[in-house]
């Protein structure tokens, strides 16, 4: 059973989720894995994959967002909803 198989996705920290995508990257290598556990871990890497990019967007989203003052330096942040 690979790391963080029976864990919701969604109580995940971004690394928990990326050691867990890990270790089903692994199993599925290893050749190992029976063809419906294979099926089975395929769709729980898909997942986690899904659920990192997404926090990944987030995060670079919360990042272009850092307002400049006329200096150019960063003044602070704005929420990366919010209108420019």
């Amino acid at each position: 059973m690979t790391e963080g198989q029976d864990k919701p996705i969604t109580d995940m920290s971004f690394e928990e989720a990326l050691r867990a995508l890990e270790g089903v990257v692994r199993s599925l290598e290893s050749g190992d894995v029976p063809l419906d556990e294979s099926i089975a871990l395929y769709e729980r890497g898909e997942e986690l994959r899904k659920a990192c990019q997404a926090r990944l967007d987030a995060a670079q989203a919360k990042i272009e967002k850092i307002v400049a003052g006329a200096d150019g330096a960063p003044t602070g942040t704005a929420p990366f909803d919010a209108d420019s």
